[in-house]
């Protein structure tokens, strides 16, 4: 049987780079997808065999299309495929929000996760694949005004909808939704949060459950 392959759009730090690291370690190629080009190859060098550096824009659904290909091309197959990449906002809430901040982050977290889905879906049709989606605790509650929470609440719900399209032939669909990640996400270190190691270990279990089950939600908070 051939080797598995994921694709990982944001993969050249933080919960990308982690979940690389992780399904590397568990014998799955790697198809590493970010703008950073010098960050995905020192990743790259650091993993070694069966990971493979695409550089592009997320934002770009042409650059997704061309990255896929290029994956199946060098490893045969796509298996799965991990929405990752996101942002955040500067200026939280609506009154004293930014909107061109707000039409980024849109781009960003929403459109850039449908274009990875829109991309990976006739690859991982042939597979039976598994589609996974970073999405958050603040897409699971109300936060004053939070703009970036709503693009969460659409990964989740969207994340529902999807599962049921992939359903019908027998794919997979998981919203991997973390609490506060100390990542470089946040100006100053959260050393009591979670680690992007523990993201990237809800992610493997996901593809890794038995292909009977299809793990629709791993919700993960801080202990603390």
């Amino acid at each position: 049987m051939a080797q598995k392959t994921l694709f990982i759009t944001g993969a050249s730090s933080g919960i990308g780079a982690a979940t690389a690291r992780a399904a590397h370690k568990a014998g799955w190629n790697v198809g590493l997808f970010a703008r950073s080009e010098d960050k995905l190859n020192s990743l790259a060098e650091e993993l070694g065999d069966g990971a493979l550096v695409l550089p592009g824009d997320a934002t770009k659904f042409e650059d997704q299309v061309a990255a896929l290909q290029h994956l199946r091309d060098s490893f045969g197959q796509v298996n799965a495929a991990f929405a990752n990449a996101g942002t955040g906002l500067n200026t939280p809430g609506t009154e004293k929000g930014d909107p061109a901040e707000w039409h980024d982050l849109v781009h960003i977290n929403i459109m850039a996760l449908l274009y990875t889905a829109k991309a990976a879906l006739p690859h991982l049709k042939r597979q039976k694949g598994h589609m996974v989606l970073t999405g958050s605790a603040a897409g699971r509650v109300h936060i004053p005004g939070s703009i970036y929470g709503a693009s969460k609440w659409f990964v989740h719900g969207y994340g529902g909808n999807l599962a049921e399209e992939m359903k019908e032939w027998g794919g997979r669909c998981t919203v991997v939704a973390p609490g506060m990640v100390d990542t470089a996400f946040f100006d100053e270190a959260k050393p009591d949060k979670l680690k992007p190691e523990d993201v990237a270990d809800a992610v493997v279990f996901a593809l890794e459950a038995d292909p009977r089950n299809a793990v629709r939600e791993v919700f993960l908070m801080p202990t603390g």
